[in-house]
């Protein structure tokens, strides 16, 4: 089954950024925040831009698909 990992804890921890400061950025709550860095939520394509507009790298730095679904 395809995948999508995302490297946002990691970038956001670069940055000392909290999950609340990338949710008020993004415009979403704290809790999606959590279930998008736990892989239990794949954003709509809007947020992942957002999401990555907010940490200041391009989309592909925030999210890598994998089509065999190895995570």
């Amino acid at each position: 089954m395809p995948a999508i990992r995302n490297q946002i804890r990691e970038l956001r921890a670069l940055r000392e950024m909290t999950q609340q400061d990338l949710a008020d950025q993004v415009g979403v709550t704290r809790q999606t925040v959590i279930a998008i860095e736990q892989d239990k939520y794949s954003p709509s394509l809007e947020t992942a831009f957002k999401v990555a507009s907010a940490l200041g790298v391009p989309l592909d730095q925030c999210f890598q698909y994998d089509p065999r679904g190895k995570r």
